[in-house]
């Protein structure tokens, strides 16, 4: 077997301009967001780059879901 069908799938790292893509805000909002904490969204700092995690994105998005109570 090849390592890559052994291993559980990483969670994908995305930079601010893929990740304001992926929830779809500009990547300013995103800046914004980050420095006011207005929203909580994890993050990691290498250097002065800053990466998400799709899962920490999708678990904001999940978060702000109005109406989905099953």
């Amino acid at each position: 077997m090849s390592a890559s069908t052994t291993n559980p799938p990483k969670d994908e790292i995305l930079g601010n301009s893929d990740a304001a893509e992926y929830i779809g805000v500009t990547p300013r909002t995103l800046e914004v967001w980050r420095c006011t904490k207005r929203y909580q969204i994890p993050f990691i700092k290498v250097g002065r780059l800053v990466k998400y995690r799709k899962s920490a994105l999708d678990a904001f998005l999940e978060s702000q879901t109005v109406g989905a109570d099953g």
